[in-house]
Order: structure tokens, then sequence, then C-alpha cells
């Protein structure tokens, strides 16, 4: 297991990827489900606004900017734990090892994120997508784990 420092660093880059990753995710279920790209994104804005921020379609600082920061923020989060648990998978430099362990990763922070969390912090994109959107942006965010995983240890 690295030291916390290493999985701070490396989580920031990993957790860039899959909040970059499952943030078009979203805007592109958005689209498809509710005629906005940030919707889904506005909706993780509830942390702040309330439910009044799952009903906002149109891009606003008051809306769009925290969501974006709070999903940025949370997918940060998660990929310092990947990359703290999970570092000697990855340390292989095994791309199917590795995104076998990021997809598992992203299925522990969906357990959490709906079956742990008070609703007040669950992400709140949920009002605004359906569960094969869901499987999406949780897939998404999989993926971004382990490409940024790999392109840290590309050297």
């Amino acid at each position: 297991m690295k030291n916390w420092n290493d999985s701070i660093r490396h989580g920031i880059v990993s957790g860039a990827f899959a909040s970059v990753l499952s943030t078009a995710a979203l805007a592109a279920c958005g689209r498809r489900e509710t005629g906005s790209l940030f919707a889904p994104t506005n909706a993780i804005s509830h942390w702040l606004w309330g439910d009044k921020a799952m009903r906002q379609d149109a891009p606003t600082f008051k809306y769009t900017a925290p969501g974006y920061v709070i999903h940025h923020a949370s997918a940060t989060f998660w990929a310092i734990l990947f990359e703290h648990y999970a570092d000697s998978l990855l340390d292989r430099k095994n791309s199917s090892t590795t995104l076998k362990a990021s997809l598992a990763a992203s299925a522990v922070a969906c357990f959490v994120d709906y079956k742990m969390t008070p609703y007040r912090l669950q992400p709140g994109y949920e009002a605004r997508l359906s569960r094969p959107s869901l499987f999406l942006v949780y897939a998404a965010f999989g993926v971004g784990l382990a490409l940024g995983a790999h392109a840290i240890r590309r050297k």
C-alpha cells in the first residue's frame, strides 16, 4: 500500500480523468433524456440549493459551477481511495486488471452513493436520469479511473 501523499497525488490525476469522462456521460445522457446537457450537473448542486437545483435545465453559475465542483471533488475523493487501496493491482500495469479494479471501485462508489449516503448528499443526477443512464455514468467514471491510473504509470 502506498503512502497517502502518493495516493493523493495519483488520485488527483485519476480523479480528473474520472470526473471529465463521467461529466461527459452526464451531459450526453442529460441531452438525450431531458433535452439539456446541464440538467444532471445542475442537480448535483442540490447539496447547496436543495431540490430546486434538480429542476434546473439551463447552464448557470449558481447551479452548474457548484455542481461540477462537487462532482469533481467527489471523483477525486474516490480516486484517492482507489489509488491507495488498489495500488498493488495498478502497479502491475496490466490494462485488464486496472480496468476491472476501476470498475469495481466505481461499483463501490455507486453503492455508497445510493445505499449508505443520506439523501441530501447523494449525487442528485438520479432525479434527472434513468437507471441505464446512471449505469453509463458510473461506467464512464470507472473507465476514467482506469485511464488516469494507466496514464500515471506509463513511465
